[in-house]
């Protein structure tokens, strides 16, 4: 697996990059050699935030940690992806390494750009769609634990957004053409 570490306002010593790589080498068994992983890290009021991103065919598994340490939030970001992999592990199944289960029977993230105005942020974020069904968005809206997902509807080739509903449903937002 590919590891890019991104630091926010602040350099990654070379520990820290020796320790996500070690970490991350966990998550061989499941990803193909395609993996690639996003891990940003930075700092607010005496917090250590960790982002981290595997994208693998297509699929991102996304956690986001703070905690005291980098190390604690690595730890729990991993967990928190391990989790994602094994709760949707028969969904998942094609995605996946295939020997990943074997053992035990149980997205490039794009860097946001941030343009400022005086009074608010607006922050953008750019990524391929690719033609999926709803089921399939739905999973990936999961994975990442958003709210919403914008896709390409490999049915009618439209841009569809999934959500999840108060009801905790899901919803599917068409467009049409009056």
């Amino acid at each position: 697996m590919k590891i890019t570490t991104i630091g926010r306002q602040m350099e990654v010593p070379a520990e820290i990059k020796a320790l996500l790589e070690k970490k991350l080498a966990k998550f061989d068994k499941f990803f193909r050699d395609d993996a690639v992983a996003y891990v940003t890290l930075s700092r607010k009021r005496n917090k250590e935030i960790l982002e981290l991103t595997i994208s693998s065919g297509g699929t991102l598994y996304r956690s986001e940690e703070e905690n005291t340490t980098f190390n604690n939030a690595l730890d729990e970001a991993m967990d928190s992806i391990e989790r994602q992999i094994r709760k949707n592990k028969t969904r998942l199944g094609k995605r996946l390494r295939e020997s990943a289960f074997y053992k035990e029977q149980e997205a490039a993230a794009a860097i946001p750009v941030i343009e400022e105005e005086p009074e608010y942020q607006i922050r953008v974020k750019s990524f391929n769609l690719r033609p999926m069904t709803p089921e399939e968005a739905i999973l990936q809206m999961n994975l990442l634990g958003h709210e919403f997902f914008v896709f390409t509807n490999e049915a009618t080739g439209d841009v569809n957004v999934v959500y999840r509903r108060k009801d905790n449903n899901y919803g599917m937002i068409v467009p049409s053409s009056n």
